[in-house]
């Protein structure tokens, strides 16, 4: 059975990064939610895709560069549609008390050379705090989470630095990763039957339409990472 992996929650029909696209995602009863964490001038951890608030909310600015506070007070929802004014910015601690204690955590940590140390070493001290270390992993490129599994070797990593394709199985065993999460794109049979001669999971980024959800389910994909996660389900509920 292919895992749904919920990306940035259910974000095909809820501002994405938001207590409702979690709450409707957990509801769907998917195996696993992707979310993005950043770390604000204060330090807070906050769960955005975007470096900057611009896209997803209405105000202005670098992440990097404000405070929880600042943060907090913008409407995280408006943006998608009228119906969701209201919903806010969370943090990685209020994320992680949306969720209940089956789902799996794709955490993807965006770290650039200044930050790195810091957002990586707050991210694994709250999931080991909160015993999630066994059901949840950090994403991000191969220079952020390499050093991860030697300084906490019971978590797992997943490495998003894809390209050069030709080396992104051989590159990732090499530190210890077990979890790829390739672009949809670059998968077939082939692909996965390699990473699984090597224990390696295999969840591609990512497939909204159904036929290329049944492509990659024919491959023998472990997991796909989607904005439609009631589409997958339907689908794979009539395989």
């Amino acid at each position: 059975m292919v895992n749904i992996v919920a990306h940035r929650g259910y974000s095909g029909k809820y501002p994405e990064n938001t207590e409702i696209a979690f709450r409707e995602a957990l509801a769907l009863r998917v195996e696993m939610i992707e979310f993005d964490v950043h770390l604000s001038r204060d330090e807070a951890l906050i769960v955005s895709h975007d470096p900057t608030v611009d896209r997803t909310s209405d105000g202005s600015g670098e992440i990097g560069r404000m405070t929880l506070s600042e943060i907090k007070a913008l409407d995280a929802g408006s943006w998608f549609g009228e119906a969701f004014g209201g919903q806010r910015f969370l943090t990685l601690w209020e994320t992680l008390d949306l969720m209940d204690d089956t789902i799996r955590l794709n955490v993807h940590v965006k770290a650039s050379g200044h930050d790195r140390q810091k957002v990586v070493s707050l991210t694994v001290r709250e999931l080991e705090r909160r015993n999630l270390l066994h059901r949840a992993f950090i994403a991000s490129d191969q220079e952020t989470i390499e050093p991860i599994r030697r300084v906490q070797p019971a978590l797992e990593i997943c490495n998003l630095s894809t390209e050069p394709k030709e080396t992104y199985i051989a590159r990732s065993r090499a530190i210890g990763c077990r979890i790829l999460q390739p672009g949809n794109a670059q998968v077939d049979r082939a692909f996965v039957e390699e990473a699984h001669r090597y224990g390696m999971e295999v969840n591609p980024f990512y497939a909204d339409e159904v036929d290329e959800m049944r492509r990659l389910i024919a491959c023998g994909v472990d997991g796909i990472l989607t904005n439609r996660p009631d589409r997958l389900l339907a689908l794979r509920r009539a395989l």
